[in-house]
């Protein structure tokens, strides 16, 4: 198989690039580990700020994908660059595939939570993850059939935390965790609803206004301090040992649910490919960008391009918006090559 533009990942930025990227009549073909395009968005129920519903999103991004070549249920095994500004890539199926260019869009993971053991993730029946959470909204589960009384919400769980060689801060936890607070509070209005935070950082447009009516129209408790550890006593209630920093005092509380905000991380299951391209990494783990500022979507080898959540953690609008700027660039570099 033969195409102009390998796109590998098939979330929201793969997605994004290659329909911008078939708008120039290139042949693009996206492979896609998993059986559905989507990536991540597609556990998600609502998106912040607006509680736009993630399928809308994901529809319409499958829908303009014209006559890009899709390859579901497969990953690259191998992938070598020729001398002839040309990349051999081969498929997990034993497909071959030759193609002009690369973009990895191959996204990120979630940082897995049962590696905080004093959580008890994975122990505790009643303490999930902003995923599992996510999930249940959008089976219209909730948090079972009795209604809780209490619930808390544990922010960068995975970041800000050098004890795991994991310093970043994951950029999207606190959003989703006032998002999902008050997704909660209306489900379950009688409910008290806690979020334990490090620091706040609402960096997109509407997000302060999102946390402030949090506060001021549902009644969410934001308590700035580090948990420490999570217990079960036995009647199945989860016990929240933390430190208030603003009150200097330690504190107990009995809750009814605990969700922990895992952070991003990067894709270490892509590293094989990174390596046999000789991509250059950062000590995050994430792909780096040949510029940070002017360059962003490339690398340190030629015809290799990255996009999304590869370079690092970014909202669903920074994703895309970088995504149409990646065809842009990689339309610049076909042109390039084929005028010599």
């Amino acid at each position: 198989m033969e195409g102009d533009v390998l796109i590998i990942g098939g979330g929201p930025a793969g997605m994004e690039t290659a329909s911008r990227i078939s708008d120039f009549k290139r042949n693009v073909i996206l492979v896609e580990k998993e059986r559905e395009l989507g990536g991540h968005i597609l556990k998600w129920d609502r998106l912040f700020p607006d509680g736009i519903l993630a399928s809308d999103i994901t529809n319409e991004l499958k829908a303009s994908l014209g006559n890009t070549k899709v390859i579901l249920g497969s990953y690259l095994a191998s992938i070598e660059k020729r001398d002839d500004y040309h990349f051999v890539a081969q498929l997990s199926s034993g497909e071959i595939i030759r193609c002009s260019s690369v973009v990895l869009a191959t996204g990120f993971k979630l940082f897995p939570a049962q590696k905080k053991q004093e959580y008890g993730y994975g122990l505790y029946d009643r303490v999930i993850t902003n995923e599992d959470l996510e999930t249940r909204f959008k089976k219209s589960e909730g948090l079972g059939k009795e209604a809780p009384k209490r619930v808390g919400f544990v922010h960068c769980v995975g970041s800000r935390d050098e004890k795991i060689c994991n310093k970043q801060c994951s950029k999207l936890c606190c959003i989703t965790a006032v998002k999902q607070a008050i997704e909660l509070k209306q489900l379950y209005p009688d409910a008290e609803i806690f979020c334990f935070y490090m620091d706040l950082r609402m960096y997109g447009r509407g997000y302060e206004d999102l946390y402030l009516e949090a506060q001021s129209k549902y009644g969410i408790r934001f308590i700035r301090g580090r948990v420490s550890e999570i217990s079960q006593d036995q009647s199945g209630l989860v016990i929240v040992k933390a430190e208030d920093t603003l009150a200097s005092r330690p504190l107990k509380i009995t809750l009814d649910w605990v969700i922990l905000m895992a952070g991003i991380i990067s894709e270490r299951e892509n590293d094989y490919l990174t390596q046999q391209l000789s991509l250059q990494l950062g000590e995050d783990g994430f792909i780096n960008s040949l510029d940070p500022i002017i360059k962003t979507d490339q690398t340190n080898i030629p015809g290799v391009f990255v996009t999304g959540s590869a370079t690092g953690p970014k909202t669903l609008p920074e994703v895309l918006s970088e995504a149409r700027s990646t065809a842009l660039t990689v339309n610049e570099y076909l042109n390039k090559i084929k005028n010599g």
